[in-house]
C-alpha cells in the first residue's frame, strides 16, 4: 500500500535531487526537523498537522458555504457527524455541560481521528530526501517530509495540557472555587460524632491522591495516544521491510492498514471519552445539588 505507491512516486520524483523515496531503518521517537526559520523549527509532524487542519477547515467552509434547510451532499455528512457527536456527548456530560464544552470535545475528536487516518496515506513517511555528511546517523539517513501527527509526543502532550487547563476553568466556573476544593477533599455523605472526624481524615488523604491523579492525567492521556499511534507506525514500517524487495513490500502491511484504521478511530474516541468523563466527574456533585434544589 504505502510503499507500493511510494515506488510510483519515485518514478515521478527522480528528476529532483532533493527528493527521494525510502524508509527509516527504524522510526525515530522524536519528530524530525525539515525546516528552520530563525529560531523556529518546523518538524515533519507539524507539517502533517497543518495539512490536516487545513483540510478540515476547507471541508467545513465548503459544507457551510451554501446552507440548505434540507441538507444534501457534503453539508449532510458534516451535519450528521456533528449532530452524532453532540448527542453522544450529551449523554455523557448532560445538556448544560455539552453546550459549554462541545466546541472542544468535538474538535479534538475530529482532529485526532483524521490526523490518525492521514498518517496512513501513501507517501507519509516515505517521500523525503536522503541525508549525507559525517554527522548523519548511518541507521537513519532518510528524512521524510511528513510523519503521523500523533506519533509525535509534543502533539499529544499539547492536546492533553490544553484539556487540563480547560478542565480547571470549567470545574471552577461550574462549582466555584470553594465547591471545587470541597468536591476533592470534603467527605461525601452525612456523618456525625467521631465518624465525622474519621471521615475528614480519610477524605483528606483521598483528596491528596486525587490531586496526584489530576496532575498525572495529561501525562497518561498523551502517552496513551502517542504510544498506540507510534506502535502502529512502527508495525507498518517493520511489515514493509520484512520482504526486502520493493515489488513485494506492499503485501505484508495490508492487514495492518485495516487494523490501523480501526485503531485510529478507537484512539480518537478514547481520548474524547476520557477527557469528557474527567470533566463530568468533577461537575457531577454540583449538578446533583442543583437538581435537588430545583
Amino acid at each position: 500500500m504505502r510503499k507500493f505507491f511510494s515506488t510510483l512516486s519515485a518514478l515521478l520524483l527522480t528528476a529532483s535531487p532533493l527528493m527521494a523515496v525510502g524508509a527509516h531503518d527504524h522510526l525515530p521517537v522524536n519528530a524530525e526537523e525539515i525546516l528552520r526559520v530563525g529560531p523556529f523549527i518546523i518538524s515533519n509532524s507539524m507539517l502533517m498537522i497543518w495539512i490536516v487542519a487545513a483540510v478540515i477547515i476547507l471541508v467545513a467552509q465548503l459544507a457551510t458555504r451554501n446552507i440548505q434547510m434540507i441538507p444534501t451532499g457534503l453539508q449532510n455528512f458534516v451535519e450528521w457527524l456533528i449532530e452524532s457527536l453532540y448527542n453522544f456527548l450529551e449523554g455523557i456530560l448532560g445538556a448544560h455541560l455539552v453546550k459549554r464544552t462541545f466546541w472542544f470535545f468535538g474538535t479534538i475528536f475530529i482532529m485526532i481521528l483524521f490526523t490518525n487516518w492521514f498518517g496512513l496515506f501513501p507517501g507519509v513517511g516515505t517521500i523525503g530526501w536522503q541525508l549525507s555528511g559525517p554527522n548523519v546517523d548511518p541507521h537513519d539517513t532518510f528524512r521524510p517530509f511528513l510523519r503521523g501527527g500523533n506519533a509525535d509526543l509534543n502533539m499529544t502532550l499539547a492536546m492533553s495540557i490544553s484539556f487540563a487547563i480547560l478542565w480547571f476553568y470549567w470545574a471552577i466556573s461550574e462549582n466555584g472555587l470553594v465547591g471545587f476544593f470541597k468536591h476533592i477533599f470534603a467527605p461525601k455523605g452525612h456523618f456525625i460524632g467521631i465518624m465525622q472526624l474519621m471521615m475528614l481524615v480519610v477524605f483528606a488523604v483521598v483528596g491528596v491522591l486525587e490531586v496526584v491523579s489530576i496532575i498525572f492525567r495529561p501525562v497518561a492521556l498523551s502517552f496513551r495516544l502517542f504510544g498506540n499511534i507510534f506502535a502502529g507506525e512502527t508495525t507498518l514500517e517493520t511489515m514493509t521491510a520484512i520482504t526486502g524487495n520493493w515489488y513485494t513490500s506492499w503485501l505484508p502491511p495490508i492487514p495492518f492498514y485495516f487494523m490501523e484504521l480501526l485503531v485510529g478511530l478507537i484512539q480518537a474516541l478514547v481520548f474524547m471519552l476520557l477527557t469528557s468523563v474527567f470533566l463530568k466527574l468533577i461537575c457531577e456533585h454540583h449538578e446533583e445539588e442543583g437538581h435537588e434544589h430545583h
